[in-house]
């Protein structure tokens, strides 16, 4: 490969934030590469997944699904989603005390792969058993490999946020290849040829990780916080217990000596994972030693995670009631090929992948003519902007009443989808990075990762007042998600005026230590 060194968007390294003697692709840090090629394979294993998953429970047996009610698949998706993320609490802990974040995406990273083996087998237990494992690897994998990209870069470096940015759109072109693919195989082949496509996905992420890893030149390599060994050795002990704990219960509700109500489910742990949220926010901040920089830190850091809440209560309707409303209500007949249904997902990669290179050169732009909004105001912008997507979804719900709808409502919604999430969460990535103390950064991305799971819960609570049967109910879901994300929006937006001075003192505090 050429060597394309201090390149930048004809910023130099050196003046971008980077060492004179820094070699760079791109402009960035080498490590960013091999780490965001691994993350995209990882995420084709995952959105490839996640494109049918509902498609598949809610299909008829005979068609090769589970035949499980709207309202409890959907439930039953978001309970996954809101787990898979859930999990990157612990994860960033383990990093964080025990192992490090490299050894946490690589043992993730093979988990992953065993989850989606399992599910290639069919059977209903199988199903449920490769789910959880896709849970638990996840939740190793996904926060460290977000915290390594931070750790690239040096608290003063202004090319942080346009290499989220970049990481974001390899982000993207793994859902767009997993879409394609475990997509196109779940309408030609079935579901389980792929979940099997999806286990190749990751296993090439780890071939990838495995020989690339030197270039990350140590970050994530050691734990931030280490445990003493006896520390280590209790923690262990916990874990694994955890781990025998889980089995169990999992065996006895297969074997049906336990009963489970998936909606029941969702709600309970919609609240529990708001108390979960809050107890570890004011453990970090009440007895975590911090200063008062950082403590302005984390009440900006609160309402990133009150944005990305909300926001992913809203976007992730793309995999469930979108989804449906894809398969059911739009004509997908283009000549006289039928789009599989997955595919329709497509249109938000797509724009990601075509928007992103825009989005990076726009914040650097901004960058340089100091005139960078605060983060609470990016995020209220792209929670207001996700939001004007439902109000088409009003329009199109309105119009299905009288038989298929044009192609072209979804893919407006799911323009207007990803510029919110343009706006929004690449960059909040990078906030928590900048934000977070740096001796609990592992954790806050975790706790971060956090705000996806509320957000899936809800988003399935929200997607369980979606009735094939009842065409008429429609417009009114819709318009209750755009009027909630809208007027959230507003809010964080306006406190997020408050919020920028503290993000500035943070900043400054940050490059203060570095010097």
């Amino acid at each position: 490969m050429t060597d394309l060194t201090d390149v930048a968007d004809g910023i130099p390294g050196a003046l971008a934030g980077g060492s004179p003697t820094e070699k760079t692709i791109f402009g960035h840090p080498r490590g960013l590469f091999p780490v965001s090629v691994t993350e995209m394979w990882e995420r084709m294993s995952y959105y490839g997944m996640r494109g049918i998953l509902v498609l598949f429970m809610t299909a008829a047996i005979a068609d090769g699904g589970l035949a499980i009610a709207t309202a409890t698949a959907v439930a039953i998706y978001g309970l996954y989603t809101a787990s898979v993320y859930f999990m990157g609490l612990p994860g960033g802990w383990i990093a964080d005390r025990l192992i490090g974040s490299q050894k946490a995406i690589w043992y993730g990273g093979i988990v992953i792969m065993c989850g989606h083996i399992v599910l290639a087998i069919p059977g209903t237990a199988t199903f449920f058993i490769g789910l959880l494992l896709v849970v638990l690897g996840t939740g190793l994998l996904k926060p460290n490999i977000s915290a390594v990209v931070g750790q690239l870069y040096s608290a003063k470096d202004t090319r942080r946020d346009s290499g989220y940015a970049l990481y974001y759109m390899f982000i993207n072109i793994g859902s767009l290849i997993g879409y394609t693919i475990c997509g196109g195989l779940y309408e030609w082949q079935g579901a389980h040829w792929a979940f099997g496509a999806s286990a190749i996905g990751m296993a090439l992420g780890l071939v990838i990780f495995y020989f690339t890893r030197g270039e990350l030149k140590g970050a994530g390599a050691a734990p931030m916080a280490p445990m003493s060994p006896e520390g280590q050795r209790r923690s262990w002990m916990v874990i694994w217990a955890v781990v025998a704990a889980i089995a169990v219960v999992t065996a006895l509700m297969l074997t049906g000596t336990l009963s489970f109500d998936p909606i029941a489910a969702s709600k309970f742990v919609a609240i529990g994972l708001t108390v979960i949220f809050v107890v570890y926010f004011l453990w970090v901040y009440l007895l975590g030693g911090l200063n008062p920089v950082e403590k302005k830190g984390m009440w900006a850091f609160l309402l990133i995670c009150i944005a990305s809440t909300m926001f992913w209560s809203g976007f992730e309707q793309a995999g469930s009631s979108l989804n449906l409303f894809g398969q059911d209500f739009t004509d997908r007949m283009v000549g006289g090929f039928e789009v599989p249904t997955a595919w329709l997902q497509n249109v938000n990669p797509f724009f990601i992948i075509t928007l992103t290179p825009f989005f990076a050169y726009f914040w650097i732009w901004l960058g340089k003519r100091m005139m960078t909004p605060g983060y609470g105001l990016k995020m209220g912008v792209g929670l207001i902007i996700m939001g004007l997507g439902f109000v088409v979804m009003v329009f199109a719900a309105q119009a299905a009443a009288q038989g298929k709808v044009a192609i072209f409502w979804l893919v407006l919604t799911y323009f207007l989808h990803t510029v919110g999430e343009l706006t929004l969460s690449p960059i909040s990535l990078s906030a928590v990075s900048k934000l977070s103390p740096p001796r609990y950064l592992g954790q806050m991305m975790g706790l971060f990762v956090l705000t996806y799971s509320m957000g899936n819960i809800v988003a399935g609570l929200m997607a369980g007042g979606f009735d094939p049967e009842n065409v008429a109910e429609m417009p009114d879901l819709f318009r209750m998600i755009a009027t909630f994300a809208i007027g959230v929006g507003i809010v964080v937006f306006l406190v997020g005026w408050f919020t920028k001075g503290w993000e500035k003192e943070v900043e400054d505090a940050n490059i203060a230590a570095d010097n």
